[in-house]
């Protein structure tokens, strides 16, 4: 009866082991596309700038100096008036040796007013229950769950809810939820 418990003990145990270990030994590779309405904003961004180019080639042409320097000078305010800042940051892994994260998080803020969280070059080790969140610091205190890591290896998009502050929330962990392990980090800065 012992030998028979202590045999399930070891199965079980055994299962379980496996279970969490195997991630540790494949890798699961991704690679999203810009999200479709991002696509769009740079491509209407490359016309915008070419026509822009071309009014501005007019005008220099028509135009005195001065008035030249005053629409600039116009233009320039208005632009960083409405302007959205920008956020990105570089991954550091956590240095142990085992758990190491690589590459690059950017935020996209795309026409439908969605923004979007887009993991590039990114190549994380692999592990059990990895999830992405954004957070005020390092050590997963007040987060924002961004969903699970969808691969690895690879570009990817995450969905950043709706009134997510980023100037708070400037941190992208890549974390274990099972054991409360931080694997890599982002910190993301912000620019105009």
């Amino acid at each position: 009866m012992n030998k028979f418990i202590i045999t399930t003990i070891i199965v079980v145990v055994a299962g379980i082991s496996v279970a969490f270990a195997s991630p540790l030994f494949y890798n699961t590779e991704i690679n999203e596309p810009l999200p479709d309405s991002m696509m769009e904003d740079t491509m209407m961004e490359d016309t915008m700038m070419e026509d822009t180019m071309m009014e501005d080639t007019m005008m220099e042409d028509t135009m005195m100096e001065d008035t030249m320097m005053e629409d600039t000078m116009m233009e320039d305010t208005m632009m960083e008036d409405t302007m959205r800042k920008s956020y990105s940051g570089t991954f550091v892994g956590v240095g142990d040796g085992i758990h190491d994260v690589k590459g690059e998080s950017r935020v996209l803020f795309l026409d439908d007013g969605r923004d979007v969280l887009r993991l590039e070059n990114f190549k994380s080790t692999n592990g059990p229950d990895l999830y992405v969140y954004l957070s005020t610091d390092t050590k997963a205190t007040n987060i924002v769950n961004l969903g699970a890591l969808k691969a690895n290896i690879g570009n990817q998009n995450y969905e950043i809810p709706d009134g997510t502050d980023l100037e708070k929330y400037n941190h992208v962990l890549i974390w274990c939820k099972s054991f409360s392990v931080l694997f890599g980090s982002a910190e993301l800065t912000a620019t105009s």
